[in-house]
């Protein structure tokens, strides 16, 4: 099989490795170019222009990190003469991006003849090297069933979450815990250290409840050390799928309050030089070293 994949960052490379290892043919793009020239060592395809990529390839997967990217590399809002040609393609949208804009892809694909699927997954670097993300789909059924074999390799049991938009607001609403659990946690972990509260009692007491959340422990090391410099998801992702979530959870006429403090907290982290590191680095906003 084989497969064109679209923005190359830490997870696209983590794509690259799995599907290789999956004996799929790999056709890459990014827009530095300059960025994935050493992946062509391991014999992938790597191209200087994404209209040569989608034109050689049946199955496209977008992995650029917003709308505005995807947007510029499909030129979707160019005149007809001017946009990539999509005519029999299935073009597979795995990024994060709002119900809104995937719609709004949807829609410039359906007009040049392509087919639209958007997949967005959870689960992180470790979970796509070893082909166990977690994976929703949302679009037409038919182009869901058609995409599977690509789907199973990323995550064994893709779920199909239903038409477009779906699987993109699921995407989101997971993104908001995973903001809001990050930001409590650090709350109350800061809160018990100030007031003299041992660590181990203190999360020996959070597992026996029914507040624990694995993250908590998979992310104790970065508090504790306050090193939060390997980011598989970083503070500026957050902070752009915090806002994707409050501008769409508005328009559903639902209160974001509690997560607009949140949003404050991640900008000001981001503000601090934090951006490109771990998202928990949201730690070091909420309790700062004395």
């Amino acid at each position: 099989m084989d497969i064109g994949i679209i923005g190359i960052g830490l997870m696209g490379r983590a794509f690259v490795e799995r599907f290789l290892q999956q004996r799929f043919t790999v056709r890459i793009y990014n827009r530095t170019a300059d960025t994935i020239q050493d992946l062509g060592k391991d014999g992938v395809m790597v191209f200087d222009s994404v209209d040569d990529l989608i034109s050689q390839s049946d199955t496209i997967i977008l992995m650029a990190s917003h709308y505005n990217a995807i947007n510029d590399i499909l030129r979707l809002d160019d005149d007809a003469n001017q946009q990539v040609d999509l005519q029999g393609k299935t073009i597979v949208q795995m990024a994060t991006i709002s119900p809104s804009q995937s719609k709004a892809i949807a829609e410039a694909v359906s007009m040049r003849d392509g087919s639209y699927l958007e997949a967005p997954v959870l689960g992180s670097i470790p979970e796509a090297k070893s082909g166990t993300l977690i994976i929703m789909g949302g679009g037409p059924r038919e182009v869901f069933e058609s995409a599977l074999p690509v789907l199973q390799a990323l995550g064994t049991t893709p779920k199909y979450i239903g038409e477009t938009g779906s699987a993109a607001a699921l995407k989101l609403a997971m993104n908001q815990l995973i903001a809001a659990l990050t930001a409590g946690f650090s709350l109350s972990l800061g809160y018990a250290i100030k007031n003299g509260v041992d660590t181990d009692l203190f999360m020996d007491t959070v597992r026996e409840s029914s507040l624990y959340a694995k993250t908590y422990d998979k992310k104790l090391e970065k508090y504790l050390s306050r090193d939060f410099g390997k980011a598989n998801f970083s503070t500026r992702h957050l902070l752009k799928d915090v806002r994707l979530f409050i501008e769409d959870a508005k328009t559903a006429g639902l209160n974001t309050d509690a997560l607009e403090g949140i949003e404050r907290i991640t900008r000001e982290t981001v503000d601090n030089g934090m951006e490109v590191m771990d998202y928990s680095s949201i730690y070091q906003t909420i309790c700062p070293e004395d």
